[in-house]
């Protein structure tokens, strides 16, 4: 495989000497969010017989959806917050394709503008596409660093962002946090504030409780390796009709079956392979409904990581002793919480579709939906309103809602003023609690893709993987991967994988 014009790299895999799967090979994937999808796709295209089990009743995972009703009784679809699809997430875009071939439903924003209190503006829009020139017209045009505090930073500890290799980096910086990182910089604190303390919130984790390694990997993928521009795509309409409905056909059409609503209580191997170890008895999926999925030669394990821990502890026969204690000591980080406005009024026309925010003590963004999604902008037209949306990450526990939402609303009312006079028309709020946590000295325990337990796979944005990736595109890579382990026990042809340069232009070639 030769490097995609795009500029996205190849991840080397076994090749393969068949095209499907044997007359009859069956899966079970558990979970039906983007990493359980990526795996189904590329199961049921190799001709496994695929059955997804999803605790929800509706496909998506932290991407579902459901119905909110206003009080003028319209019906719109509300998700679990904005999400914004970078260009080198590469395998994301291929699994969109099986829905969207010329991926037309993603629109791309001129910019991302981070606020700050007094009018501080650090904008992302026409830097270079190119690292390292991003990084360094980033800092040029950046109105909080001046050349002369280049003489309080420390270069070394800078270094190690143009230096990530996946070893070497988490040899040397997993057991140290992300917060005492980046103290060691000295970057002046308005910088930090507008270049890194935005960047580093964006992944959930509080920085005193975050990997400095992980860090630096994900600034590694989303700026240093990241060959496509520090712009993102948004998709034009609401998950539902955009994702989840055309995969749903997608996959019934090559003969998946979907079970939703049921949870899964246990998975056991067949009698025969657990009394002789004899190869065909497969797996037994059983659900809380008293249904089972009986003989299923694969299972991808594609719950979040409370599904993932309560099916492990009810089932003896996943996995050896150590296998099993890194399972049970993945960790939650901290509660997120999404806040969506329906306004009686419109902001302003040249507010951005999204902005990040700096700062504030819990407002970490800003979106204002009817500027990218049909059916905000819909609502928007007809009601003469704003769909305005509020995300604050890795919430302390002991803030409560009260003053957390006091809190995001001064922020929206100090950013948008016009919003201050507007009445809400309707409104949801949701604190969640289930993204997974990077802490120090996690990766040495954390699980990857494959599982003592032959025929069963992990996959989720939680796993670890063997190349650079987060969020979205680390669920969807992880599906994907997870397909191709389990397929290798009948040598069929991997799905391709693609990643951003797995080193920094700094790091050592070995």
């Amino acid at each position: 495989m030769t490097r995609g014009s795009d500029g996205r790299r190849p991840f080397a895999q076994r090749p393969g000497g068949r095209e499907r799967a044997p007359e009859g090979a069956t899966a079970v994937v558990v979970g039906g969010g983007l990493a359980g999808i990526a795996a189904a796709c590329v199961l049921a295209e190799r001709g496994v017989g695929v059955t997804v089990v999803e605790r929800e009743a509706s496909l998506g995972g932290r991407l579902r959806t459901w119905t909110e009703r206003l009080p003028d009784g319209t019906e719109l679809r509300m998700e679990r917050g904005f999400h914004a699809f970078f260009r080198q997430y590469y395998n994301l875009r291929e699994l969109l394709r099986r829905v969207d071939p010329d991926l037309g439903r993603l629109t791309r924003l001129r910019d991302y503008p981070v606020l700050a209190p007094g009018g501080a503006v650090q904008s992302f829009e026409a830097l270079p596409s190119r690292p390292p020139w991003n990084i360094i017209s980033l800092v040029r045009r950046a109105d909080t660093f001046r050349y002369r505090d280049l003489l309080r930073v420390n270069g070394l500890a800078a270094l190690e962002m143009l230096k990530f290799d996946p070893e070497g980096t988490y040899l040397r910086h997993d057991g140290t946090t992300a917060r005492e990182y980046l103290d060691s910089l000295r970057f002046p604190p308005a910088a930090r504030r507008m270049m890194f303390d935005v960047f580093s919130h964006s992944f959930f984790n509080p920085e005193e409780e975050m990997s400095a390694a992980d860090l630096l990997m994900m600034f590694h993928f989303y700026f240093m390796a990241n060959p496509e521009g520090l712009v993102f795509d948004v998709l034009d309409d609401e998950f539902e009709t955009s994702l989840w409905t055309p995969f749903r056909a997608y996959l019934e059409g090559l003969g998946v079956r979907f079970r939703l609503g049921t949870q899964i209580t246990a998975i056991e191997a067949g009698r025969a392979r657990r009394d002789t170890g004899a190869e065909p008895a497969g797996w037994r999926v059983r659900c809380a409904d008293a249904a089972e999925v009986d003989g299923a030669d694969l299972v991808v394990l594609a719950a979040n990581v409370p599904g993932l821990q309560r099916i492990v502890a009810s089932s003896p026969d996943l996995g050896d002793p150590a296998w099993r204690r890194d399972v049970a000591g993945l960790e939650l980080t901290l509660p997120f919480a999404v806040w969506r406005l329906w306004l009686d009024r419109p902001v302003r026309p040249d507010r951005p579709p999204f902005a990040g925010t700096a700062g504030y003590p819990f407002l970490d963004n800003i979106s204002v939906y009817e500027t990218f999604e049909d059916e905000s902008r819909r609502w928007a037209d007809s009601a003469g309103g704003s769909v305005v949306e509020l995300h604050a990450y890795a919430v302390p526990e002991e803030v409560g809602e009260a003053e957390l939402r006091a809190s995001m609303l001064e922020g929206l009312h100090d950013l948008y003023p016009e919003t201050r006079d507007a009445r809400v028309v309707h409104e949801t709020f949701r604190l969640d609690r289930d993204c997974p946590a990077f802490p120090p000295g996690g990766d040495a325990h954390r699980p990857g893709i494959g599982t003592p337990a032959e025929g069963v796979a992990l996959a989720g944005d939680f796993v670890r993987l063997p190349f650079p990736t987060a969020l979205m595109e680390r669920a969807a890579a992880s599906g994907f991967l997870a397909a191709n382990h389990l397929l290798g026990r009948w040598d069929v042809r991997p799905e391709p994988i693609w990643s951003v340069p797995r080193l920094g232009p700094l790091a050592r070639r070995r």
